[in-house]
């Protein structure tokens, strides 16, 4: 049991504690983001305004349409993320209103709303939140040492999309050095012969490279395999969650390949005799990675994040 839980963050455990959070008095809620940030320990103020204006790109006041709701009408059927927005929102009046898309967002929404997901570039009026964390924000801790890791890379995936289709299509079976599978849990397979069975978190961790493929908008592996002592290898992002994936730099926080994978054997090859270049691709990701370690940080970006889209609207003084 103890090792299903290393592979993931406990779903169940999150999904009680957000249930318990919703239930809280809301006339006991205070928010003062003065008194939590005197709270957060070696607070770099001009960092976390660096990632609020990251996040929340819009500096000048807007208004609202239909698509926004009441923060009290805010439904619970979306699952975590309707938990993971409301763990912020008892903090501000209910009767305040907001806009907000669920899910893989891959367009740029017509007016601002708060998303998991958006496009690197041109994404002004999508606002990011840490939605669906428990899923996408897993952390690797006691990893192996690089160097005690196999030759070799690998990647596991559901092969949905025409790109990752592509994809298993030109290296599956074809390179000892490149260990490629489809996990999808369908009944129903592009194709039977990718099938492989599950693969753990940990599993993939003995492997020295860890290949990360964008999926319906990003791939959830980028962030655990950056808090890991293997080297993450993918292509140039086109979208980006919370991690601020557009802020990634190609091979000093991980392996750049071609779109097309043309390179990718000889990118393994490189790295397999150049490991100190390797190990210090590792070290920046696993740095990079700290920022987000904080919970005390994270809840103050969060509100205000959310402070500023009720100021900007009008709803806030």
């Amino acid at each position: 049991m103890s090792r299903i839980f290393q592979n993931r963050n406990n779903k169940l455990g999150y999904y009680l504690s957000g249930h318990i959070k919703r239930l809280y008095p809301k006339f006991l809620l205070r928010l003062n983001l003065e008194k939590l940030q005197q709270s957060i320990k070696d607070f770099d103020e001009q960092k976390m305004h660096d990632r609020l204006d990251y996040c929340h790109k819009i500096n000048s006041p807007f208004g609202l349409n239909d698509s926004a709701y009441r923060i009290k009408d805010i439904s619970s059927k979306h699952g975590v993320y309707s938990l993971d927005l409301m763990e912020y929102t008892r903090f501000f009046p209910q009767e305040y209103k907001l806009s907000y898309l669920f899910g893989d967002i891959t367009h740029v929404p017509s007016v601002p709303a708060v998303t998991k997901s958006r496009p690197v570039v041109d994404n002004d009026n999508s606002i990011l939140m840490k939605f669906d964390k428990v899923r996408h924000f897993y952390m690797v801790e006691n990893d192996i040492e690089f160097q005690e890791k196999k030759n070799a890379l690998i990647w596991r995936g559901a092969v949905c999309q025409p790109h990752r289709i592509s994809f298993m299509e030109d290296f599956f079976n074809k390179n000892d050095l490149i260990n490629v599978g489809d996990f999808n849990k369908g009944p129903n397979g592009i194709n039977e012969e990718w099938r492989v069975p599950f693969t753990s978190i940990r599993d993939q961790l003995e492997y020295k490279f860890i290949l990360s493929i964008e999926g319906n908008d990003v791939a959830t592996s980028t962030k655990w395999i950056m808090s890991s002592n293997s080297l993450l290898f993918m292509t140039k992002p086109k979208f980006e969650t919370w991690l601020m994936e557009g802020r990634l730099i190609s091979n000093y926080h991980y392996v750049l390949v071609k779109d097309d994978y043309s390179n990718l054997e000889e990118k393994i090859n490189y790295y397999i005799e150049n490991t100190n270049e390797a190990e210090e691709i590792i070290s920046n990701a696993n740095s990079y990675m700290t920022q987000f370690k904080n919970e005390k940080s994270e809840d103050w970006l969060h509100l205000k994040i959310l402070e500023r889209y009720f100021k900007l609207s009008g709803q806030m003084t």
